[in-house]
Formats: C-alpha cells, sequence, structure tokens
C-alpha cells in the first residue's frame, strides 16, 4: 500500500469526514450475495461474528480467517430477506469468492454471486450525515445500531456505519442509479473525499487493510476487532485457537497508533532502545506531521510509548476503530 501524501482538497474533505459530512465512492470495494437456504448458517461457521441471533434489517462486521484464525478480510455483512450481502475489500473480493466456494459442500443450499459490477457503494461520513439520510428518505435508520439498515427508493440500501471509526452511513445501490445519487448527495451538503484521503482517514481511525493489518502474520484479538468476535456462537473457522487466546489472555501483540516525527517506509521495524519490538504495517502524511499504523509486542507497552523507527522517534496513540480490552 502506498504511503498516502495529504493536498488541500483533502484536508478540507477530511476535517468535514470528522466536523460535518464527507462522501467517499468505494463502489471498488467487492460485493458478494449470499443466498440460499443455507446461507445464514453457513456463513456463521466461516467467520466470527454471530449471523444466527440476526434478523432481515441487520448486520454486523465479521473477520473471515484461515483455519488457525490468521485474518482475510474484515467483511460488513447486511441480512437482507432473502439473501446476505457481503462488502469485502478491494484486493480480497477474487479471492473470497474462491474461497468462500471452497467450503459449500454438495448439500449446502448456498449460492454465490459476485454482484460489484452491478451495484455501487458510497460511504457518508461525519456526524452531520444524518441530514442527508433524512433528506434520501431513510430517516428510520437514525440512532439504530451498526449494521442496521433498510431500503429506500431506487433500491437503495442504507445501513448505519461509515467503514470507520467515524459516524456515518454505508450505502449499496444499483449502477444504474449511481449517478443520480451522488448527485443528490453532493447537492445535499457533502464534501466529495477521495481514495487518498479515505486511505488517510483508515490509518488514522485504525481500520485494518488486507495485506498490510490484515495478513498470515496476525490475529483478529492481536488487530483488536473484539466488536467482530462472538465468544458464544459455537464451532468456526479458526474458533478453538481465537477462544484459547481469550480465555489465557494469550494476545502478545497489538496494533496501534503511532505519531511520527518524520517520514517511514512501510515495513519498517520499530524498536525501544536496541531493542526490536514491532513493525510498521501502514504510513500516511497528515495536515500537522506523519502517522502510521504498527504491531507492538504487548509486553512493551501501549499508549505513550515512546519509540524509534530507524532514526525516527514515534509515540504510540490511541485509535478510534480497535480495542485492546478484554471482554469481562
Amino acid at each position: 500500500m502506498p504511503a498516502s501524501t495529504i493536498d488541500g482538497k483533502d484536508a478540507i474533505a477530511i476535517q468535514a469526514a470528522k466536523a460535518g459530512v464527507a462522501v467517499c465512492d468505494r463502489s471498488f470495494w467487492g460485493r458478494i450475495r449470499v443466498a440460499d437456504g443455507d446461507r445464514i448458517r453457513f456463513l456463521h461457521n466461516q467467520s466470527t461474528n454471530d449471523f444466527q441471533s440476526r434478523k432481515p434489517g441487520q448486520g454486523c462486521e465479521t473477520v473471515m480467517v484461515t483455519s488457525t484464525a490468521r485474518t482475510i478480510d474484515l467483511v460488513s455483512a447486511y441480512i437482507l430477506e432473502d439473501a446476505v450481502l457481503l462488502l469485502v475489500s478491494p484486493n480480497r473480493r477474487e479471492f473470497l469468492m474462491q474461497w468462500l466456494d471452497r467450503y459449500i459442500f454438495f448439500a449446502d443450499k448456498v449460492e454465490l454471486t459476485d454482484i460489484t459490477e452491478e451495484t455501487a457503494t458510497f460511504s457518508l461520513i461525519g456526524p452531520d450525515s444524518d441530514a442527508i439520510v433524512e433528506k434520501l428518505g431513510a430517516g428510520a435508520i437514525i440512532g439504530q445500531p451498526d449494521g442496521n439498515h433498510l431500503l429506500v427508493d431506487g433500491g437503495v440500501i442504507v445501513a448505519v456505519g461509515s467503514g470507520l471509526g467515524l459516524p456515518g452511513y454505508t450505502l449499496i445501490l444499483p449502477a444504474t442509479e449511481k449517478q443520480q445519487v451522488w448527485q443528490k448527495i453532493l447537492e445535499f451538503g457533502a464534501v466529495e473525499l477521495s481514495d487518498r484521503a479515505w486511505e488517510t482517514l483508515r490509518i488514522l481511525q485504525g481500520r485494518p487493510n488486507p495485506d498490510a493489518e490484515l495478513t498470515d502474520d496476525y490475529n483478529p484479538l492481536e488487530v483488536g476487532l473484539w466488536q467482530t468476535i462472538s465468544f458464544n456462537k459455537g464451532c468456526y473457522i479458526g474458533q478453538e485457537t481465537i477462544a484459547r487466546l481469550n480465555t489465557y489472555k494469550g494476545v502478545k501483540q497489538n496494533l496501534w497508533g503511532i505519531r511520527l516525527s518524520a517520514p517511514v517506509e512501510i515495513g519498517s521495524a520499530i524498536a525501544l532502545g536496541d531493542e526490536k519490538i514491532g513493525k510498521l504495517t501502514s504510513y500516511t502524511e497528515i495536515s500537522d506531521g506523519y502517522f502510521g499504523l504498527g504491531y507492538i509486542r504487548t509486553k512493551a507497552g501501549g499508549v505513550g510509548l515512546k519509540v524509534k523507527i530507524g532514526e525516527v522517534e514515534g509515540e504510540i496513540v490511541d485509535i478510534p476503530f480497535v480495542s485492546h480490552e478484554y471482554p469481562e
């Protein structure tokens, strides 16, 4: 993932996402439709969150993991009347289609369809996004839990949650409606947020990305995605490892934000004195300096820890999207 560089337009959009409302076109993200009679049971068994207790109109974030609980992707799932819609990372779309298909056995009633090309996705981000959702005819969704969604005119699904640790909504709609809905949202006062600005915001917020924070080297508890994990749902791929890490408090490294004094290279070692204690996974320039994400050994410390990346000084800070507290 290249480091993103901020310009004036991006800075205005990022400020709007924090204090007003911004809109980001995420149509290049993947959308997979999971249908047929066994769809809920199937997804329940394939990822970390609880699908069987959820009803149409609800949704959740869930992590697809390997049999040893290594992270593949962070996925948003929306339960419709006749299907489950998965919003997946752009660089995991084809992989997940093949990976999920591998677990469909002969008697399973599960049908996977990649609907990315025939649909579009927007994220409304910021505290003023409620006003736009109201104007789009989805005011009934305001104040509901993340993942809850409803259908409005034009076949537009409006779901609670921006995809970041900021208030907002995700819209999934037919590609034929894309230009019209996008124009409406801009007319309602949203500021356009570029892909580059989204990347900066996702690093500041701590949303993990495949090939950066979500790889074969890390499990969901190390990332801090506790909100995506059900500990009482029963068996699923990777469940034993995750349950054991939770029971014995065995998380050995955590994902943190790092305020930096100068530019750095992604993949660099993070050091405390002469000792390597972690690795930098993402980096961005921001309006008032530089910021990165990286994994730090739990025994080394957390917020406030002063570290070095090469000759560059850094300080560990909290990131809103993740948590490192074991559940009570």
